[in-house]
């Protein structure tokens, strides 16, 4: 109560000064957080299993999901949840129980959502945009070995330049290290950029089957880059962790698949199902699963799985091990590396 009424105090204060007018996020800062209340919570379950059941990409796991949100709501397991940060964390939890989708979760917003699915996913992808656009790292470990560290992928249009100009100087090695460890993934479309500079020819790539369409979408690699290729013959290893995820296991399971790349480190995260986030309420939004990737060579994904290394390796040793095997790979072919 103390502390309720000095907010009020302070926030006439600076009404009566005029300063409220020209200092409108302080004024925010003080106003009372939204809180789950029993009709946002009731709504927020309603909108969520209404989505779940209309998008998911396993209709089947949304019916248990529903069954199992239901029966503690019923139970009245919500009704002591008033804070917005745990009530998306309960749901979130809850899902996993059932689905074990680590793409799949709710999350709260202190600020009021904007309407509209379209820019929700826009503002999460710009959001979650890397400051130096996901190149950390592009330089030669040797004369022979390169190195590239990627930690996102974010849309083609920030980074199909810097992929032009980062292959460009590594186009005078002979092998190359990718570093994908703590990588969370981003954008499938610079994924599939990115795959087109390590083969020579029109190459299919993953395809994408949507629940909303019920169709399925082939990828292929591009066939005009405005950087060198690297081609198909020189040896690549990527470097991974247990928290390589999302885009970035795309890389490496395609990579591998196509029998282009060595993986090295630790089996990745397992999470493969692209999302699509839908507003369930002015404070609430949840990512949804809506297609999965299928590769036509495994026919299959890494949901749930990961990718298991082929050479397994601590995170501190990764690096290691990598510049090794492809000194190896480099002195059998008879290619040296002072």
């Amino acid at each position: 109560m103390k502390r309720n009424a000095l907010v009020l105090v302070f926030v006439l204060s600076l009404a009566l000064t005029g300063t409220l007018i020209a200092m409108p996020e302080l004024y925010q800062r003080y106003l009372p957080e939204p809180v789950a209340d029993g009709a946002t919570r009731a709504q927020t379950i309603d909108t969520l299993l209404g989505r779940l059941n209309q998008h998911y990409v396993f209709p089947e796991t949304a019916k248990r999901i529903e069954a199992l949100l239901r029966k503690k709501q019923h139970d009245g397991k919500y009704d002591t949840v008033t804070d917005g940060e745990q009530f998306a964390a309960q749901l979130t939890a809850d899902m996993a129980s059932v689905a074990h989708d680590l793409h799949m979760k709710v999350k709260f917003s202190p600020k009021p959502l904007r309407p509209g699915r379209a820019l929700m996913t826009n503002a999460l992808s710009q959001a979650t945009l890397h400051h130096n656009d996901g190149l950390d790292n592009v330089d030669h470990l040797s004369p022979a070995i390169g190195y590239l560290k990627i930690s996102t992928f974010p849309p083609p249009s920030l980074v199909a330049e810097k992929y032009a100009s980062a292959m460009n100087k590594l186009s005078d090695t002979d092998a190359l290290i990718v570093d994908l460890r703590d990588n969370h993934g981003g954008s499938a479309e610079s994924v599939a950029l990115l795959i087109s500079y390590f083969v020579d020819r029109p190459t299919r790539l993953n395809d994408f089957w949507s629940r909303d369409s019920g169709q399925t979408r082939q990828t292929w690699t591009q066939n005009t880059l405005a950087g060198k290729r690297y081609g198909s013959k020189k040896p690549v290893a990527i470097l991974v962790n247990r928290v390589t995820a999302s885009g970035a296991e795309d890389f490496t399971y395609t990579m591998h698949a196509l029998k282009r790349a060595t993986v090295i480190g630790e089996r990745t995260l397992g999470a493969a199902n692209p999302i699509a986030l839908h507003r369930l309420g002015d404070h609430f939004f949840a990512a949804i699963p809506d297609s999965r990737p299928i590769n036509p060579i495994t026919h299959t994904n890494w949901e749930g799985s990961g990718i298991t290394p082929d050479m397994p390796a601590r995170p501190a040793d990764a690096l290691t091990v990598a510049k090794d095997i492809m000194q190896r790979q480099l002195d059998a072919a008879g290619r040296d590396s002072p």
